[in-house]
């Protein structure tokens, strides 16, 4: 009888390392955009972090009427507005690594002068 005891005694320890082992995973943070007005970008510089994103507010104009041209791609990339499913996405810049370069978004609706700014990703 005492083996068993021994043995089954050993099984709930050995379970019970095994599920604290999984409860104390670390979560990955969630880094918060940045938002800033379309109209409130000329000539700034915007800092982020690679992996955060400036989520661009248009306004009343249409999210979908920006595009966006950046400068060094392996810093950060545009991302185009869009409605999709009764939500509405803003454009943005997500930061891919640690640099820094010059953005310039365009408006399809015209008349709207082009918006140049520079953001900067550090760590």
């Amino acid at each position: 009888m005492k083996i068993s005891k021994l043995i089954g005694a050993a099984a709930v320890i050995a379970a019970t390392v095994a599920l604290s082992a999984c409860a104390q995973s670390t979560p990955t943070p969630v880094i918060a955009p940045v938002t800033m007005d379309v109209g409130d970008l000329e000539g700034e510089t915007v800092d982020l972090v690679v992996g955060q994103v400036l989520n661009i507010n248009t306004g009343d104009l249409a999210v979908d009427s920006y595009s966006g041209e950046v400068e060094d791609s392996a810093v950060a990339e545009f991302v185009k507005g869009r409605e999709e499913g009764g939500a509405t996405y803003n454009p943005g810049v997500k930061a891919l690594a640690e640099g820094s370069t010059e953005v310039v978004l365009s408006n399809s609706d015209g008349g709207i002068e082009d918006v140049a700014f520079t953001v900067n990703v550090g760590e």
